[in-house]
């Protein structure tokens, strides 16, 4: 089915082009912006304690059991001047009048102003909602409250309800490295040109996509930033193989379509594979039973799907519009293509994007003067090297080949340094604290915790029933029972229309994040609320958020054993070994180990965190460990396939070990290589962002995607196939006939024969 459908594609590439992947971007991106999103970052676990909180208080006041936010007022006079209190309480009391909005006005409770007077927040609940149904809120909210930010009176907004999560301007450096990785590669403007295409558009295919699809299965807020992360950097990685594969072919002397025909039924078929692995990989996810979870998994699945079927479909119909120009270059192209990434840098640092403007500008006059200037117009082809013997990479893999032991030790010593901070990793989840010093979510967090302590940025909730709810005698008891337990700033009743539960504030007094707050919600639920022999349960945000973490730990040996067994599985049916697929699991435990403890060194440790840009240490995100997991395992088969399937081939040409070893690294080095780079750069590119858990998230693949194509492929697997020589490629006789057939190179299969 393969061969035919990409020979449709070359001989009906405008059809393909302009009357398929272009309109269909314009009508989903359309589609998208008609229907809107409905993220939501749901936490319920299936059953859980705060979990059992929520449903008891939603039967009773949805609002309370919602989005709780804050109002922050920060007045350097305090609050004595009648006339500015009563325009607060007005204040309140018009944003209390909305549809489903509850406020709990300072001026209500005692314990919302702080000691020195000058601090007070009213809390602001509202039911629990899609992201996209939150902007009228807040707009109403801030526009209320807004013009009483005069005369040195400082209004802020934290919590939930506020909190925005754009897609980091920084990923913008990810694709202008890309751009320069790509031309060192190829060494032709149209060959860099068409990974990034084809990743821009299967992005704005699948961001589309997802955005639809979040109205109908419930996605996290920061989706489409994961997609973007995972589907640009699979999308170039699919494409710069396909294209390396259509150059060598075509410098081997067949014409473009078989050419293009030879690309998609080998390197095509490969990118088919590993995209297939990474979806299966991420669909595992699916185990953990978690919507928060669910929904990632979905979305990056949707993300990766698409870049797979960009690359075998819209691909093909690119080359063949492209055909043998793929190998020159004008000097104008690369002029324009320096004026272009040059200003895209500088507009980025600077947040400037007419700058951007500007040196796209310059770049279509370059190409304007080409039509005068002779000089502009000289073409500068480029000649892929074949000849894979005469390489660096042949060279280096004889090198490690000489000193195996030495290779194989000192990468595994490496390896297991970096590892060593993982075994000391704490899940959880980062608070408002982490949020840039210049958002309002920020400095409402850092007001909250100047005036009353850092725990109220975390409030938590108690709820009595039964008997004991209607004992006011019992419920005052616990409260003082609660106030006299160490870690806790404050316990107070909260009014409940309701005579069968009764509501108790609960305060920590550290901030939500910090271990001492974890460790204080075990203490209350294992010891304080059993001796106090009542029925009462713990919830709240910050409780949810424990039991989240907790429930994740649990599950993450399950996650890892589930992806172990499936690549195991996957691989020895592709290789036809038992030793290669153990070896890769092990080899991928050791770099996820190492990208493990480089992001606890340094967001839970605290490390290099000013360089990073952390606000401070904290825990790991709880969700990152097990994506981190499924995703670098999904992508390390890419450059595992890539780089173990030529070596097998060239084995079973010659039977000489060592000599398809050095022949595989020399053939697939600088695909690899530069992959690797452009996936590092995407994923660090988050870095630079300041979501912290999308820093978090993009440290850590940009890590073990290094390490992955460095250490691991250029170290450890060319040390350990020489070690193990012909015993690499055995498999039990009775296995081998039980095993299904993958042909992922397409060698059975004929594309054509080769043009003198």
């Amino acid at each position: 089915m393969l061969l035919p459908l990409t020979r449709f594609c070359v001989r009906h590439k405008r059809i393909v082009v302009f009357a398929f992947w272009i309109p269909l971007a314009i009508v989903l991106a359309v589609g998208s912006m008609r229907v809107g999103p409905a993220f939501e970052t749901s936490m319920d676990l299936p059953s859980s304690e705060a979990r059992e909180v929520n449903d008891i208080l939603t039967t009773i006041n949805p609002t309370q059991a919602g989005i709780s936010s804050q109002i922050v007022i920060n007045s350097p006079e305090g609050f004595t001047d009648e006339q500015f209190v009563a325009s607060l309480v007005d204040a309140f009391a018009r944003i209390d009048a909305l549809d489903n909005v509850d406020v709990t006005s300072p001026f209500v409770r005692t314990n919302q102003i702080s000691t020195s007077g000058t601090i007070a927040y009213a809390t602001v609940d509202v039911p629990r909602m899609d992201l996209g149904e939150r902007q009228p809120y807040v707009d109403a909210i801030t526009d209320i409250m807004d013009p009483l930010a005069v005369g040195g009176v400082q209004v802020e907004y934290g919590g939930d309800l506020f909190a925005v999560f754009p897609i980091p301007e920084s990923e913008a450096l990810g694709l202008l490295a890309a751009i320069i990785i790509l031309v060192l590669a190829f060494g032709s403007v149209l060959a860099m040109g068409l990974p990034i295409g084809i990743a821009l558009l299967g992005l704005a295919v699948a961001s589309s996509i997802v955005t639809i699809a979040s109205n109908i299965v419930s996605m996290p807020d920061a989706a489409t930033s994961m997609v973007a992360m995972i589907g640009i950097g699979v999308g170039i990685d699919y494409a710069l193989f396909i294209v390396t594969r259509f150059r060598e072919a075509r410098h081997d002397g067949r014409d473009l379509e078989d050419a293009i025909v030879e690309a998609i039924n080998t390197s095509g078929r490969a990118v088919i594979f590993a995209g297939l692995t990474v979806i299966i990989a991420l669909l595992g996810l699916l185990t953990i039973g978690l919507e928060f979870v669910s929904g990632f998994a979905i979305a990056m699945s949707i993300g990766v799907a698409t870049m797979v079927i960009a690359s075998v479909t819209l691909l093909p119909a690119l080359l063949a519009m492209v055909g043998h120009k793929i190998d020159e270059t004008t000097r104008a192209a690369l002029v324009g293509l320096a004026a272009f990434v040059v200003s895209g840098f500088v507009a980025v640092f600077t947040h400037n994007y007419a700058i951007l403007l500007a040196g796209v500008l310059v770049a279509l006059l370059v190409q304007l003067l080409r039509l005068v200037v002779p000089s502009l117009r000289t073409y500068l082809p480029h000649k892929a090297q074949n000849d894979h013997k005469q390489s660096v990479w042949w060279r280096w893999s004889r090198t490690v080949q000489r000193k195996p032991w030495t290779s194989l030790i000192g990468a595994t010593v490496l390896l297991g340094i970096l590892s060593i901070p993982m075994f000391s990793i704490r899940l959880g989840f980062g608070d408002f604290g982490n949020a840039p010093e210049d958002a309002t979510v920020r400095k409402a967090y850092d007001l909250i915790a100047q005036g009353f302590g850092p725990g109220y940025n975390g409030p938590m909730l108690i709820t009595i029933t039964g008997d004991d709810a209607n004992d006011t005698v019992v419920v005052d008891g616990f409260v003082d029972t609660l106030l006299n337990t160490d870690g806790v700033a404050y316990a107070g009743r909260l009014p409940l229309p309701s005579p069968d539960v009764a509501l108790i504030s609960l305060i920590a007094n550290t901030a939500p994040q910090d271990a001492e707050t974890t460790e204080l919600v075990h203490r209350l639920r294992d010891d304080v609320i059993p001796a106090a022999n009542i029925d009462a349960k713990l919830g709240g945000w910050t409780a949810a958020s424990i039991d989240f973490s907790d429930y994740l730990g649990e599950r993450l040996f399950f996650l890892i054993g589930i992806v172990l067994l499936l690549s195991f599985v996957l691989l020895m049916m592709v290789f036809r070994s038992l030793l290669v697929p153990l070896k890769a699991v092990l080899m991928n435990l050791l770099s996820v180990g190492a990208s493990y403890g480089v992001i606890v060194a340094v967001f839970q440790w605290g490390w290099l965190a000013d360089v990073i840009g952390v606000g401070k240490p904290g825990p790991i995100e709880a969700w990152a460990p097990m994506f981190l997991f499924a995703i670098v395992f999904g992508l390390s088969m890419d450059y595992e396939v890539f780089l173990l399937s030529r070596m097998k081939e060239e084995f079973q040409k010659t039977g000489n070990n060592a000599l398809a070893v050095a022949d595989g690294v020399a053939a697939t080095a600088r695909v690899i290589t530069a992959a690797a780079l452009i996936m590092v750069c995407v994923f660090a590119a988050f870095v630079l962002g300041d979501d912290r858990s999308l820093k978090l998230f993009g440290l850590g693949m940009a890590v073990a995607v290094f390490i992955d194509a460095t250490v691991v492929r250029m170290l450890l697997v060319p040390a350990t196939m020489e070690l193990l020589g012909a015993r690499n490629w055995w498999i039990p006789k009775w296995l081998d006939r039980v095993l299904p057939q993958i042909d992922v190179e397409g060698t059975h299969a004929q594309v054509g024969t080769t043009k003198p």
